[in-house]
């Protein structure tokens, strides 16, 4: 089925010096980007599953070549196939929503919106996958009230920055071709079912290695790919894991304040990227560290899960790139 380009807006990069009176904390689970990321992280996205005929084939591909990527199921096919579903989480995949029968979105009710979504996410949790926060409307069709459906059962909406054309018919070499496009932060839209597809998977790891590039996961903070450390979905009763929303505090001429409010643990890291012209100047309820020159690490510091930063923007007013880890 046809689908529709869309670009998500790119938040990442830097940031650089802070002070303050808050201790040093030990190395956050998370770690910088090592030396084979040094091109950053992308994220290989698979729509449509989970599928008997293909799935095994694709979680074979994807772990041999050391790849992990979202995988975009639908609610129908995560209940009649829980088994596979389970199988995508044990090779390290992150599981996420793709609308229950992958109906034209837009075309509903705001209540048949919110059935599509809520019965996905039943539909993956009886099988093992967690709670998805990542969701891809079909087509990439979307608008405020199905975001706003998607995000009253904690979903951020994702779409994509290169589509793969696999649906299109696209060969192997054009889909490798396509994946070569891939810059830090984009996301690649492939599909679950077709043979080209898997095909792709060794030439795509090793176009990402002779790039610096890496498989990343998506951030539900900001939509984009980022070094994994968390992901598509809340694992399981059993596992742990955490989730950072960002807010806009007070801005002057020359800095702006941001919140950080962390659910889902009280024993958590969070990491918060800036751009290169940014850096922090000041923190409060957190104890915070640094991983690089350039990257922040934030941990409970007995103040209960919201902190804070002051960021001397340096003309660049953009949020910052977080993401959690529990610990």
């Amino acid at each position: 089925m046809r689908r529709t380009s869309a670009t998500a807006a790119v938040l990442a990069a830097a940031a650089t010096v802070l002070f303050g009176p808050l201790e040093a904390s030990a190395a956050p689970a998370v770690p910088a980007a090592a030396a084979d990321c040094a091109g950053g992280y992308v994220a290989l996205t698979y729509d449509d599953g989970p599928n008997p005929s293909n799935t095994t084939n694709l979680l074979n591909a994807l772990r041999s070549n050391g790849l992990r990527a979202t995988m975009f199921n639908t609610g129908q096919n995560a209940a009649a196939h829980p088994g596979l579903v389970a199988a995508q989480v044990s090779a390290g995949m992150w599981v996420a929503n793709h609308s229950y029968t992958h109906p034209h979105m837009l075309t509903l009710s705001a209540a048949q919106m919110s059935s599509e979504l809520s019965r996905t996410q039943s539909a993956i949790q009886a099988a093992g996958g967690g709670t998805p926060v990542l969701f891809r409307p079909p087509y990439g069709e979307t608008n405020g009230t199905l975001a706003s459906a998607a995000s009253a059962l904690g979903l951020r909406t994702v779409t994509w920055d290169v589509d793969s054309q696999d649906w299109n018919g696209a060969s192997t070499a054009q889909i490798v071709q396509a994946a070569s496009t891939l810059r830090d932060g984009q996301i690649i839209l492939m599909h679950d079912q077709y043979a080209a597809t898997v095909a792709a998977i060794p030439q795509i790891a090793a176009g990402l290695r002779s790039r610096g590039l890496c498989a990343g996961m998506i951030s539900p903070t900001t939509g984009r790919a980022v070094a994994p450390g968390g992901g598509g979905t809340t694992p399981p009763p059993g596992g742990s894991s955490c989730a950072a929303g960002y807010s806009e505090g007070q801005k002057w001429g020359d800095r702006f304040n941001g919140q950080v409010a962390v659910t889902g643990s009280n024993n958590w890291t969070v990491t918060v990227t800036l751009r290169p012209a940014q850096r922090i100047i000041a923190t409060w309820n957190a104890q915070v560290s640094w991983t690089s020159g350039t990257v922040m690490t934030a941990r409970p510091n007995g103040n209960g899960n919201n902190f804070g930063f002051t960021v001397q923007h340096g003309g660049d007013w953009s949020w910052p790139t977080l993401t959690c880890t529990a610990n």
